[in-house]
């Protein structure tokens, strides 16, 4: 019998949800242990082989070992064929990428700062002009977000539910939780209510952390 995977890292990082929440959709079973921030630590030569950033998750898959969320979602997608959440197209595929990938290398740098101000409470983030610069980088880039929702008027990338979902899902309920102002973005707040209907965003995407 196949062992089921493992996952380390703390469930309320959100990066660890990503790959919960991507699990759930896959109906896969998984093993998850806790790791980083007041659990198992994530700087011993063990962890440090697994996962050399010294961060979560890491996936282990039998022998097999993978760090970088938006990989591993991708991975398991492609492990389990699931060309609903990952289309196996060249053109679909690209573009669930293309999304997940600006999450990752665009919108998150663009919350970091209010993030460890607000929610973190890090005194080395403290100064209110550089707050209120976030804040407003943050809105512009959920402004683009809102754009592509209007247009497709359903999911990220288009009428069906994909791994972009996810990853961007998260960060929509970041983006709502953060005690900021908040620009008016109607169809993020559609897409907020849509993705409130499936049983993995409530478990592990609007589930009181941000």
């Amino acid at each position: 019998m196949d062992m089921p995977i493992r996952i380390l890292g703390r469930d309320t990082s959100i990066n660890v949800r990503k790959v919960l929440w991507t699990c759930h959709e896959l109906g896969t079973g998984f093993v998850r242990e806790d790791y980083g921030n007041g659990f198992a630590s994530t700087h011993t030569a063990t962890y440090l082989n697994l996962n050399p950033n010294g961060q979560v998750p890491v996936l282990i898959d039998d022998t097999f070992v993978l760090w970088e969320s938006n990989t591993i979602c991708r991975y398991l997608a492609s492990k389990h064929a699931a060309t609903g959440l990952l289309p196996a197209h060249p053109r679909g595929r690209a573009q669930v990428e293309q999304w997940m990938d600006w999450q990752a290398t665009e919108l998150n740098p663009a919350w970091r700062y209010p993030f460890m101000a607000l929610i973190r409470q890090d005194p080395a983030c403290q100064d209110a002009d550089t707050l209120a610069a976030g804040g407003k980088e943050w809105n512009r880039m959920m402004g683009i977000l809102d754009t592509r929702l209007t247009h497709t008027g359903a999911f990220v990338t288009g009428d069906e539910f994909t791994l972009a979902d996810v990853v961007l899902g998260l960060s929509v309920n970041r983006w709502k939780m953060t005690p900021i102002s908040h620009a008016d973005l109607p169809a993020v707040e559609a897409y907020y209510q849509r993705l409130q209907q499936r049983e993995g965003f409530t478990l592990y995407g609007a589930n009181g952390m941000p």
